[in-house]
């Protein structure tokens, strides 16, 4: 084995005597190269697009969110609290109240959804970060606030500072709907506007309102109940194992998600695309290293005299053909380092200088270029693939090399 390897490299790194078979072999190299570099960039930009999004979100999703398993509210939502900050680790949990509403100011009106939040919600998210106009807060002494999205604003044309007043308008949850009067189908509150936050993320700019939690309630006939509670974690602790023991704790009746569990669809849509791409990337990269079928061909041809003193000197017909699937599989090997490492480059540049942009306003977007993320484990996956096509094509150009060896005996 150790000889059939020295011929392949010398195989691999002599000059041909034609140079057409030079040609062709350093082609289908860089062919290999360039695929699997693209192909680093290609899952690294998505990478840096999942981690984009998902900081986004993290900005405002809970640490971790417990809700009803059934249901939409949590009835016990104060011994629930309990039982949440009995537990170590915890640096925080306070209950939320969310549902849909009619938010109406002068001659306008939308659909919105309404979180009723404690007056220190800004302590367990980044939201001072996001104001764009005015400040958090939704008490004062003199009056209640919300605080609305960049959606809402827009389309409603409020702002802080405004002397009109927000009108909400929720139906009621319980009881008969008098016919004879519409209006008193619905619960009504007002609230002047202290801020407009924007996340740059539609689900939440969109139709987002947040009110003081009593006033949610008040609306949404909660008086007692939470439809979600949201805890943040201590430094340090283990999420996975309070999760657990957060679980064992409650039972069954309530379901318990990390940011990464609320926002599943979100991820499951990044990585269905990351991994079509993917998919499309391997099969371009399968047509390129087929390439190198072309070049062993042409090398079996032009080592003919070679093959033959091989087979003098006591060479088996299965020892001459594995050195060219060696010499085939070096080949795939070469490139995918050289492309491993030509793609490394270009993510690292990408990262760092922002070569490539957009190639729009840069105040419109979260991020002016096009983020990078490089994960280990995506350059493995790649490497492996294209030293696994590597050899299948040498495999597949074996069956050349015996009917060529046929013409020797």
């Amino acid at each position: 084995m150790n000889y059939q390897l020295n011929i392949a490299l010398r195989y691999l790194v002599s000059r041909k005597a034609h140079n057409a078979v030079n040609i062709i072999s350093i082609v289908s190299t860089l062919g290999v190269v360039v695929t699997t570099a693209a192909l680093i960039c290609v899952l690294s930009v998505f990478n840096g697009f999942r981690g984009l999004i998902m900081g986004k979100l993290a900005q405002l999703d809970p640490q971790v969110a417990i809700t009803a398993t059934a249901g939409k509210a949590i009835e016990q939502a104060d011994s629930v609290l309990r039982v949440v900050t009995s537990l170590p680790g915890v640096a925080g949990a306070i209950p939320v109240v969310e549902d849909h509403a009619l938010a109406v100011f002068a001659d306008y009106q939308m659909p919105v959804r309404l979180k009723g939040v404690p007056d220190n919600y800004n302590q367990f998210n980044a939201m001072d970060q996001l104001m764009v106009d005015g400040d958090w807060r939704l008490h004062d002494q003199v009056s209640a606030y919300a605080v609305v999205g960049v959606g809402p604003a827009m389309t409603l044309h409020v702002h802080p500072g405004y002397l009109l007043m927000l009108n909400l308008y929720a139906p009621r949850r319980q009881g008969r709907v008098n016919l004879a009067n519409p209006m008193g189908a619905f619960v009504a509150d007002s609230l002047f506007v202290s801020g407009v936050f924007q996340l740059q993320q539609n689900a939440y700019d969109a139709d987002l309102i947040y009110v003081p939690i009593d006033k949610a309630r008040r609306l949404f006939d909660y008086p007692t109940q939470a439809t979600q509670i949201e805890v943040k974690l201590q430094d340090g602790v283990n999420e996975a194992q309070f999760m657990a023991q957060l679980q064992q704790q409650l039972g069954p009746s309530y379901t318990i998600k990390n940011r990464l569990m609320q926002q599943s669809a979100a991820y499951r849509l990044v990585n269905v695309e990351k991994w079509m791409a993917f998919l499309l990337m391997a099969f371009i990269l399968l047509i390129a290293t087929f390439n190198v079928i072309s070049t062993l061909s042409l090398l079996i041809i032009e080592k003919d005299q070679s093959i033959g003193t091989l087979r003098s000197l006591g060479a088996s017909d299965q020892q001459i053909t594995r050195i060219f699937v060696i010499e085939g599989w070096l080949i795939a090997l070469v490139g995918a380092v050289a492309g491993v490492a030509l793609g490394l480059a270009l993510c690292y540049g990408q990262q760092h200088y922002g070569w490539l942009t957009l190639g729009v306003d840069a105040e419109t977007l979260v991020t002016h270029a096009y983020p990078v993320a490089v994960q280990w484990a995506d350059v493995a996956l790649t490497f492996a693939l294209v030293a696994a096509i590597g050899l299948a094509t040498s495999l597949v150009t074996s069956l050349t090399m015996r009917r060529r060896l046929a013409v020797f005996k």
